[in-house]
């Protein structure tokens, strides 16, 4: 499957996400205006922190190698017999953790101890979460896109619907649960299309852990879980210093602006995912490798410089529309985040080349450094243009990270 055929069923995928997520969203703005979007970002950031840790970040490491191995069945095998293992253990010790320390979490999360029940629920929640990231990166690596766009459509209703029904009964803490339980109710779905599968097997589930395996895993690990856990930790800490130095009001704006563009991205980031990964993983010829990164840019750049030209001028409409009248005051951030998006994505791009090839040292490294640059150009930038230096901010943070993964990009391919 190529490239385009790829970008339409995640688009497909994407826009049921996206209809989920900000039907949502749109719930929550008008359940708790500025301040209640701000808390559900907080609570998002901690979600996406928690699911990514449970699993022990192995899903890369699974679309990679599925895609080397693909056709050998008893590597196969033992590579999700291993994943499966590596899953279970860091989930229950995700769990156990999370229900050590659920007071001071909701303290520091949500400035309030009234949540910590909804910290335990997602400390529980985040097991089956993490056994369905396991399934969609097997079926992921398999390039499975159609049964991988059906089981995120599925996940998307369900995602809207009981958001709706508990937020009717039950105000923001009732949506704020709906996400947790949706997200754990994925692994239904997802189980159940994986298990009508041709490439099903009982044999793929159970314990084994298989030294080669396992370290290849580890590697992966090591590179999605600093990334994991930098950026969700980098936007509450940029939250809190906006509210600090502003409020929590204008932090709600900040984050308005940020899901739009978060939103029609995923679009994108879904098919560099989807496509990319596999497919980089597989190659090791220096011309095809070449083209495809090219095809790359030709397809995906186009499209991402149109959507963010059509955010800027309807951004009026889409904020009411996904929001409410009461984030108006977030327009004027949007010009430079839509700029900062299109160099985001030409980074990314580039940057899927350290996963494929299992860069971990070069990928650790940068995610540390950049995650702290942001910010820091954050702290520096607000102190001089106010609330919108946070998104100067995200502008000269990409672009100086760009020119480091084009460096790294053709540092590999001159050696290949």
């Amino acid at each position: 499957m190529n490239i385009f055929k790829t970008s339409i069923l995640t688009a497909i995928a994407t826009l049921a996400r996206l209809l989920s997520g900000f039907i949502v969203m749109k719930l929550v703005a008008l359940l708790a205006g500025p301040e209640g979007v701000a808390q559900l970002g907080q609570f998002m950031s901690l979600t996406a922190l928690l699911v990514v840790f449970a699993g022990g970040g192995v899903g890369p490491g699974v679309v990679k190698y599925l895609a080397e191995y693909k056709g050998d069945d008893a590597r196969v095998a033992s590579l999700l017999r291993t994943a499966f293992s590596f899953t279970v253990i860091a989930s229950l010790g995700m769990c156990l953790l999370v229900l050590l320390f659920s007071r001071p979490i909701a303290g520091w999360l949500l400035e309030s101890d009234q949540y910590q029940w909804l910290i335990v629920v997602l400390a529980v929640a985040q097991m089956f979460v993490a056994l369905h990231n396991l399934v969609i990166a097997t079926v992921n690596g398999m390039m499975d896109v159609k049964r991988l766009a059906v089981i995120h459509v599925c996940g998307a209703v369900v995602g809207v619907l009981l958001p709706a029904l508990l937020g009717y009964f039950y105000q923001l803490p009732g949506v704020l649960l709906a996400f947790v339980l949706s997200q754990a109710a994925l692994l239904i779905i997802s189980f159940i299309a994986y298990r009508r599968s041709d490439y099903f097997s009982w044999g793929n589930i159970g314990w084994q852990v298989d030294r080669d395996n396992f370290a290849n895993l580890a590697r992966f690990s090591l590179m999605t879980l600093t990334s994991a856990l930098l950026a969700p930790i980098v936007q509450i800490a940029v939250r809190n210093y906006l509210a600090g130095e502003f409020s929590w009001e204008d932090v709600g704006y900040w984050q308005a602006v940020s899901k739009v563009s978060e939103a029609y991205l995923l679009f994108i980031t879904m098919a560099i995912s989807v496509y990319y990964l596999p497919k980089l993983s597989a190659i090791t010829d220096r011309g095809l490798f070449v083209d495809e990164i090219r095809k790359g840019f030709t397809v995906l750049m186009p499209l991402v410089v149109l959507s963010a030209l059509l955010i800027y001028l309807c951004r009026d409409w889409v904020t009411e529309l996904l929001f409410s009248a009461e984030f108006h005051g977030a327009l004027y951030l949007y010009a430079p985040q839509l700029l900062g998006d299109v160099i985001k994505i030409a980074a990314f791009l580039l940057s899927y080349i350290m996963l494929a090839k299992a860069m971990t040292r070069v990928f650790f490294w940068s995610e540390v450094t950049f995650g702290c640059m942001y910010f820091g150009w954050v702290v520096l930038l607000t102190q001089q243009f106010g609330l919108v230096g946070s998104m100067y901010a995200f502008i000269v943070n990409y672009v100086i990270y760009f020119i480091f993964c084009a460096v790294v990009a053709s540092r590999y391919i001159t050696k290949m």
